[in-house]
């Protein structure tokens, strides 16, 4: 009921069906029931080998002394099979203390676990929560059959309309899955405590996933520290009009080891990266890292004052291959360098002028505002003055993470503001896409 509160777990384990789904949900007027397990129970909610549930209108939280696995939500399948039609919406999900080593906890994950018998989800909805202060991860996925042999993706997955602030670690992270939507979060302060590598909205291991209209922002350090990531083991990964901001990684990172290991990795090819307007990001805008066959075009970059790397190749078992950058806009502030890595230190690389073979980068009508040393050749490209930006124009809607009951509001608000923002700097309305499957003739691990 509303206004109740109660300290210890609800722990779901029983199915519904597609026609009669069990609900859970706030009942009568007043506060969200409220769910406090610190100290009493690793999960708040957990769903644990069943489907056909919906949950939502709840307030969860996961304190307690230390840290230690902790999680808002955990839906958890371990060989159960085909997990169908799970849905997460309108959730509050705040101060989960986990521990910022282990990727599997924090707010909301979701785990498909099959040592003994193939399991996947068909059809899990995460939409409309909002995730405050929680470590380590935001909405993360998890799987064990992401290996060329072992290949059983989970499908139907959409992570839509969530906003997440203060992550100690990740963002949101889809792994293991065929035609994943990520579409218009807002990830800002994520990588807040987690040591390592992290970035707001990424993807590993997975098939034809669909990111857009999404706001990555405010992202920490610079071990990656990106607002995106097209990462391992990948087929297909689209990014399109997304905004990255203020990150101190950069904008994006297109990676995977080159050496392939026929059983685990195929590589990260066909990344598609258009229509994205990236402002005041530092460090490295775009890293290229392994990766081949990618198409990154129609992008909007305003980097601002100091020095920047505007792209790097950097080194993971190779070089990457055939990636063609084409009619961008590379716009600095400050001074834009390009190269490929030659050192590190710390998460620094050292670059040297110029994509060498056996690296093949190419640039294609780009045009070049500002001061940008060692460009490449680039025949169709051309050059012009760096434009002052004007404060007002990327004025972002923002929302009190402490008026959870606000939240509609703000993501009507947010989705017109980026719409505006995108038509204004592109040139054009943005056109969204719906995600596609992979057809059975093009499965890579059958």
């Amino acid at each position: 009921m509303a206004g109740s509160a109660w300290r210890e777990p609800l722990l779901l384990t029983h199915s519904g069906t597609a026609e009669a789904p069990i609900t859970i949900t706030r009942g009568g007027e007043g506060p969200r029931p409220r769910i406090e397990v610190g100290g009493v129970a690793e999960n708040a909610v957990e769903i644990r080998n069943a489907d056909n549930i919906a949950v939502s209108g709840l307030e969860l939280t996961n304190t307690g002394p230390g840290t230690g696995l902790r999680r808002g939500v955990f839906i958890n399948a371990i060989d159960f099979g085909v997990a169908t039609n799970i849905a997460l919406r309108d959730l509050y999900i705040h101060d989960i203390k986990g521990t910022n080593e282990r990727k599997d906890n924090g707010g909301i994950v979701f785990s498909a676990l099959g040592p003994a018998v193939p399991t996947r989800f068909e059809g899990i909805t995460i939409e409309r929560n909002l995730l405050w202060k929680v470590d380590r991860s935001g909405i993360a996925g998890i799987s064990d059959q992401v290996s060329v042999a072992r290949w059983f993706p989970s499908r139907f997955v959409v992570i839509r309309d969530n906003v997440l602030e203060d992550i100690g670690g990740d963002g949101i992270v889809a792994r293991g899955a065929d035609g994943t939507l990520i579409e218009h979060n807002i990830v800002r302060h994520a990588a807040s405590r987690a040591p390592g590598y992290n970035v707001a909205i990424w993807q590993w291991s997975t098939d034809n996933t669909l990111i857009q209209l999404n706001e990555a922002a405010f992202t920490h350090g610079i071990y990656d520290g990106m607002g995106f990531d097209s990462d391992f083991n990948s087929r297909n990964t689209t990014l399109l009009s997304n905004f990255s901001h203020d990150n101190e990684g950069g904008f994006l990172l297109i990676c995977t080891p080159v050496v392939r290991d026929p059983v685990e990795n195929i590589g990260n090819s066909g990344t598609l990266v258009r229509q994205n307007v990236s402002y005041n990001d530092r460090e490295r805008i775009i890293q290229l890292g392994g990766a081949s066959d990618a198409l990154i075009e129609k992008n909007v970059i305003h980097a601002g004052p100091g020095e920047v790397q505007m792209v790097v190749a950097t080194w993971w078992d190779g070089w990457s291959e055939r990636i063609t950058l084409r009619d961008n806009l590379l716009g600095t502030r400050g001074t834009a360098h390009y190269g490929y890595e030659t050192g590190r230190s710390g998460g620094h690389y050292v670059a040297s002028p110029g994509f060498p073979p056996p690296l093949s980068v190419a640039f294609d009508g780009n045009v070049y505002a500002g001061e940008h040393l060692d460009r490449p050749a680039d025949a169709t490209g051309r050059e012009k003055s760096a434009r002052e930006p004007r404060p007002e124009q990327w004025a972002v809607p923002v929302l009190d993470p402490a008026r959870p009951d606000d939240l509609p509001g703000f993501l009507a608000r947010h989705r017109a503001w980026m719409l505006a923002m995108l038509r204004r700097e592109l040139g054009e309305r943005p056109a969204l896409e719906q995600p596609r499957l992979m057809m059975p003739v093009d499965y890579r691990r059958r």
